[in-house]
């Protein structure tokens, strides 16, 4: 039964992989960019620039750099790069959400925060409860701000020629 697993599941795999190579090595891809789109583009001799998309003909990429407009020739081009969408709004949200619950768990979790003003003396008022509840909050508001977003995704890639 192993040695079946063992032969079959490269051949399971060649399909995927041969896809995923077909869909990042297409020079038309890059027609669905937008003119002023911010790309990162990599030539054959490994120097990159950051520039934005002007267009694209079927033998070269037009950019604007900030020493003005550059053309590179396909042939030239090793990689063709976009940034994602940034959701740093979203995880300021998702942080806040986090860090008032831990604040909310941490002020019920430790009764000795509290002003010990209960009949059973082991209880946490409920000022104390919010303001661990905002604190934390806002902690995780915060850090959920700060965390990278955006990364660069492949729209083209040159194809690799045999033996390299």
């Amino acid at each position: 039964m192993k040695g079946v697993i063992e032969t079959l599941l490269p051949l399971l795999l060649v399909p995927a992989l041969s896809f995923s190579e077909s869909s990042q090595s297409s020079w038309d891809d890059l027609k669905q960019l937008a003119a002023g789109q911010q790309i990162r583009i990599v030539l054959n001799d490994a120097k990159s620039y950051e520039a934005k998309f002007q267009g694209v003909t079927d033998e070269a990429v037009v950019v604007r750099l900030a020493t003005g407009d550059q053309v590179f020739g396909r042939h030239n081009v090793l990689r063709v790069s976009t940034r994602g969408k940034r959701h740093r709004g979203r995880n300021a949200l998702i942080g806040l959400a986090v860090g008032a619950g831990a604040g909310v768990i941490i002020a019920v979790a430790s009764p000795e925060l509290g002003t010990g003003k209960c009949a059973q003396g082991s209880c946490v008022d409920a000022g104390t409860i919010s303001q661990l509840g905002i604190v934390g909050g806002a902690v995780g508001a915060g850090l959920g701000a700060a965390i990278p977003t955006g990364a660069w995704y492949d729209v083209y890639r040159a194809a690799t020629k045999p033996g390299k």
